[in-house]
């Protein structure tokens, strides 16, 4: 039994020292690359073996060879196991010297053939403004929902108000069903949703939205649930003594249930609508080059990183209590896993950014302008990756196009329709269409939703009235009425 328990104990002890260093990885390869080089910086703050590269320190480097001093003039390491140690730190030290070389000749050599001037990355600066709607569907990543039910959330969500409440005319079982999704399996969709923070979003109305909000606990009280309910007309019209007497309970029971729903939000939707405006440059440079693209990873402005020749120094003449040797190699372990998180989210924007072009080969190759539906769970299993990966990868990050900048969430895009030939088409394509018809409508007999339905139609894509309405607000296009000169 006690070797059960030590077991389990040791088993707890190495979860936990993975932890933070996944969680490391993890939040790299969400950084945008601006944010990225403010890590590393502070990196290096918290790491005082590493530094950055000048002249003066390149000098200092060549003259402290990385050699084993005889075991004479090893003063501070008096026996056979300090001076393994210190053996093995010198050689984890070489070879952690000989990845940053690589990876700095790597950064000189893209710097000298692909680094735009200076003016020209000034120019590439631009301001974006993440929608809450988009972080509030990265919750779902995480759950492996098939692509149908991802579509059908986004569906949800396209038809709330401002305050988070779904329209009245939308039907839960009757988009589900056009999604090939049954209405059993909707309601599980729904409550899901329902459940994500903030609570309450995609409700009917206002009483789901405040049982949502409620804990499982809570719910299990039939006077709270209830003045959430049937009562809430009696509680906003602040009946409490006609309240009371119907639950045979004091006023002031009533009074302390008020308080707790008073504290709930009424309008979550306001809290996901707020867009968050920050500064960013293209992590990715798209190039064609005669029939194909090359992908170029923007990260020449990361770092010049190398070991503080103070600690060079050190090692190679072996003055390094055993503490400071532990500390030492605790240190190079970090570096060696700082570079290898570069590394790999470099490698693994690169491979993303490949299969988008891919995916949206006709945006890049005949420069059409339209995006196909394409999801992340498509890419996740090109790379064989999970959902969440490609989430965090396209996060916050650009690319530099042919046709222009792109966030590389502009190239994801769900079903907003199908053609005659049942092929998913994408909101993009529908939105590209109605500008063009629009653009080149007779001004005095302005198109309707419905001749735009059935023009779209025309076109191969069967679209449905309300989908067209939604759209066209969305691009800001004024109703036929009030477009007539």
């Amino acid at each position: 039994m006690n070797s059960f328990n030590q077991n389990i104990s040791m088993q707890e002890k190495q979860e936990l020292a993975l932890k933070p260093k996944m969680l490391q990885s993890l939040k790299m390869l969400t950084l945008p690359i601006l944010e990225l080089e403010n890590y590393i910086k502070q990196e290096l703050v918290n790491n005082p073996l590493l530094e950055l590269r000048d002249e003066k320190e390149e000098e200092d480097l060549e003259e402290t060879p990385m050699t084993f001093v005889p075991e004479e003039s090893q003063k501070n390491l008096d026996d056979t196991d300090s001076s393994f140690e210190w053996g093995q730190t010198i050689s984890e030290a070489k070879e952690l010297t000989e990845i940053l070389d690589q990876w700095n000749e790597y950064h000189q050599n893209y710097e000298g053939s692909s680094s735009k001037p200076e003016k020209d990355k000034g120019e590439a600066l631009l301001i974006y403004e993440e929608s809450g709607i988009e972080q509030f569907m990265q919750q779902l990543y995480p759950l492996s929902l098939p692509d149908n039910e991802i579509d059908f959330v986004a569906e949800m969500l396209d038809n709330c108000d401002s305050y988070g409440y779904l329209s009245p005319e939308f039907n839960l079982e009757r988009a589900a069903r056009a999604y090939g999704i049954s209405p059993e399996r909707a309601k599980v969709i729904h409550n899901i949703v329902l459940q994500l923070p903030p609570k309450g979003i995609t409700s009917r109305n206002i009483s789901e939205c405040l049982l949502a909000q409620l804990s499982e606990e809570e719910r299990q009280n039939s006077i709270l649930v209830g003045l959430c309910t049937d009562q809430f007309e009696n509680l906003i019209h602040r009946r409490f003594q006609k309240i009371a007497s119907y639950y045979g309970v004091s006023e002031d029971c009533i009074l302390f249930w008020r308080d707790v729903i008073a504290k709930l939000d009424p309008k979550p939707g306001l809290r996901i609508l707020t867009p968050n405006t920050a500064y960013i440059v293209p992590d990715i440079t798209i190039k064609r080059i005669d029939d194909d693209f090359e992908v170029i990873i923007n990260d020449h402005i990361s770092p010049n990183i190398i070991i503080s020749p103070h600690y060079l120094k050190l090692m190679a003449h072996g003055f390094l209590d055993k503490e400071t040797l532990k500390f030492v190699r605790e240190r190079i372990n970090s570096a060696k896993f700082l570079i290898k998180s570069i590394y790999m989210r470099t490698r693994t924007l690169e491979r993303v950014t490949k299969a988008i072009i891919k995916y949206q080969s006709d945006f890049f190759y005949n420069g059409t302008g339209i995006i196909q539906p394409l999801t992340y769970s498509v890419i996740a299993r090109e790379l064989s990756v999970n959902e969440s990966t490609i989430s965090r990868v396209v996060k916050h990050k650009y690319a530099e196009t042919p046709y222009g900048i792109y966030a590389l969430k502009d190239f994801f895009s769900s079903t907003a329709g199908i053609d005659t030939r049942n092929e998913n088409i994408s909101r993009q394509q529908i939105k590209s269409f109605i500008c063009k018809m629009v653009e080149n409508e007779d001004k005095k007999h302005p198109l309707s939703d419905q001749e735009l339905v059935n023009l779209l139609k025309k076109e191969g894509l069967i679209i449905s009235r309300r989908i067209v309405a939604k759209y066209r607000f969305e691009l800001g296009i004024l109703n036929s009425r009030l477009r007539r000169m």
